[in-house]
């Protein structure tokens, strides 16, 4: 049986499409991701759920994958500290192949079952921890191996792909599947498959941190204030919460460092 991912284009004679007749095309694809997110949600809730009871009890999540998946859940992990203030090694994302594999594909790393493990021990892992794995066919050997050792290790293990009935569906404890039919390049599962998988990360990592108390009203009040337009962007957030002027609020914003911090000193004046 065929993968849905590797089954055959909608499309035909995509080579003699226009620019125009490709980007309508392929947009009209990209709006089917979000319906196959939907359906997912329950799982996705379930997945969050366990992640924001583990790392409440100081355990992390992981993300592990190859390829697309991979770079996807590094990408993902690669945001948190900056948006939400948190430390580096809260949310961590693996790739098979290592650190060269972000940018330049390594071959055969993916089908190495024992390697995930290995490099997920390197991080100390252990039974507070989630690990996450990210594979659009399901089938990836290295996700497999990782997941397996994870679950007898009693590590908490979740999913994300997007074929039904995998393999590594069968082996996560909370599987998401987000099903998003053939690809509109035959097999290119960077578009419709990673289009998923980047949303159900961001409603993951999203959930996780705001049930974890990292934002405030809907405000990023733990974010770093790294460059002069998130400088700017904190001295309104407070302006917003307390009310003080720009002016007053830059001080408190400069005196503190962080927008909670300012905050909660303009209100115990």
């Amino acid at each position: 049986m065929i993968n849905t991912t590797e089954r055959d284009s909608n499309y035909q004679d995509l080579d003699k499409m226009s620019v125009l007749e490709l980007l309508t095309n392929i947009n009209a694809e990209d709006k089917t991701v979000p319906l196959a997110v939907e359906k997912a949600i329950p799982n996705i809730e379930a997945l969050v759920n366990v992640a924001v009871e583990r790392m409440n009890k100081g355990g992390r999540i992981f993300y592990i994958g190859a390829g697309t998946s991979g770079r996807l859940g590094i990408l993902d992990a690669s945001e948190c500290p900056p948006t939400y203030g948190v430390p580096f090694d809260w949310v961590i994302g693996l790739i098979a192949g290592g650190d060269i594999a972000i940018r330049k594909a390594v071959e055969f790393a993916e089908d190495d079952e024992l390697q995930a493990w290995k490099d997920l021990e390197e991080y100390n892992i252990n039974d507070k921890d989630v690990v996450i794995g990210l594979a659009a066919s399901g089938t990836t050997p290295y996700v497999i191996g990782g997941l397996n050792k994870a679950n007898e290790m009693g590590v908490a293990t979740g999913c994300i792909v997007c074929n039904g009935g995998s393999p590594i569906a069968a082996i996560a404890q909370y599987p998401v599947e987000v099903i998003v039919g053939p690809e509109f390049v035959t097999g290119s599962t960077r578009m419709k498959s990673g289009t998923a998988q980047k949303l159900v990360l961001n409603m993951i990592s999203t959930s996780v941190m705001i049930r974890l108390g990292r934002v405030k009203g809907n405000r990023m009040v733990d974010m770093q204030l790294s460059n002069h337009k998130l400088v700017d962007r904190g001295v309104r957030m407070v302006m917003a919460e307390t009310g003080a002027d720009e002016s007053e609020a830059a001080k408190l914003l400069e005196q503190f460092g962080n927008v909670r911090q300012a905050i909660e000193a303009y209100s115990t004046k």
